[in-house]
């Protein structure tokens, strides 16, 4: 078995910003409703000509400038996301190609929505502590404007745009401490975007092409189910919740991650979310929360962080890992 470690960590969000004052222009809400209930306060929104591929090679290059790294060895490239540009080639073929990786690497997109990082997180690490591959690329992102209905005050308010990519390398000590995956089928027809099926569950799909999401179900399933699967993650991992620096839980709702660490006992401040300016961002929002602690000088190379997303389903996946990050070369680009 080889040791994997993170060693550099990107990110980029579109221009464009959503926040809650223009929202009070298109449904009737108010700054004040939105904040109390979601703690959002603004979203990043993509271009209409600007895909979730953009947003995945854009993250590369954030991380490929600040820390000196080169592609040109990566094995193994895996994009999380719900929203590719089309079914089909993948979006990780696509970024193989925009930052001309070489052919030799494999690329594959998953799809676990908002667990879809940590979940590469996961593939990555066995990928490597197998021997297989050495330097893996994984990205989450995910351009949820262009699935979101703007007429729905329960969503729109919401969901945003943006990409965080990591490289994982081989190296002689394994940081991947413990991990916990999950998952309740049942759940399927509470957050799910329509497509060739018009049913799940037995349940009769709403098919507008837009995300539906039925939130009060989520979110019981989620206090319910985070805190459980933290302290798996951790029995796995050997570890206690006072040796975790920062937690970062998928960035869904201030809402949920309040109570989510209250069951835990673990200190709200020690939270690290990236919803406040993003919104949520699907897959792209535990990378983008990570980035932000680092940019802000409280995430260290050398610290713990445990990461645990969740969502449609209803699937999860949580993860403790020591940082090794290689020194910074460069500033990173304001978000």
């Amino acid at each position: 078995m080889k040791g994997a470690k993170i060693t550099a960590v990107g990110s980029y969000v579109p221009q464009r910003r959503l926040t809650n004052a223009d929202l009070e222009q298109m449904v009737d809400t108010n700054d004040e409703w939105i904040v109390q209930r979601t703690g959002i306060r603004e979203r990043r929104i993509s271009r209409e000509d600007e895909y979730t591929s953009d947003l995945c090679a854009a993250a590369v290059r954030d991380l490929m400038n600040r820390y000196g790294k080169s592609v040109q060895d990566v094995d193994m490239i895996l994009v999380a996301t719900s929203t590719p540009d089309m079914p089909f080639p993948s979006v990780a073929a696509i970024v193989q190609n925009r930052l001309g990786i070489p052919q030799t690497a494999g690329v594959l997109d998953l799809s676990a929505a908002c667990a879809g990082f940590v979940y590469g997180l996961h593939m990555a690490h066995a990928l490597i502590a197998s021997g297989m591959h050495h330097k893996v690329l994984v990205i989450g992102a995910d351009t949820l404007s262009k699935i979101t209905d703007y007429t729905d005050r329960s969503t729109c308010i919401l969901f945003g745009d943006g990409a965080g990519a990591v490289l994982v390398e081989s190296g002689e000590q394994d940081n991947f401490r413990g991990f916990n995956l999950g998952s309740d089928g049942s759940g399927g027809h509470h957050v799910y975007l329509s497509g060739l099926a018009d049913q799940v569950n037995g349940v009769q799909l709403t098919a507008t092409g837009k995300l539906v999401q039925n939130g009060r179900e989520v979110f019981k399933w989620a206090v319910r189910t985070v805190p459980q699967g933290v302290q798996q993650v951790l029995a796995k991992a050997e570890a206690s919740l006072a040796e975790v620096d920062w937690f970062i839980p998928h960035s869904a709702n201030l809402r949920m991650i309040e109570p989510i660490c209250e069951r835990l006992d673990y200190p709200f401040g020690q939270a690290l979310y990236s919803l406040e300016e993003f919104g949520n961002t699907s897959a792209a929002s535990i990378p983008l929360a990570l980035d932000l602690g680092i940019r802000q000088g409280k995430v260290h190379s050398g610290q713990q962080v445990l990461l645990y997303g969740f969502g449609a389903g209803l699937t999860h996946a949580g993860l403790l890992v020591r940082l090794s990050l290689d020194p910074q070369t460069g500033e990173p680009a304001p978000l």
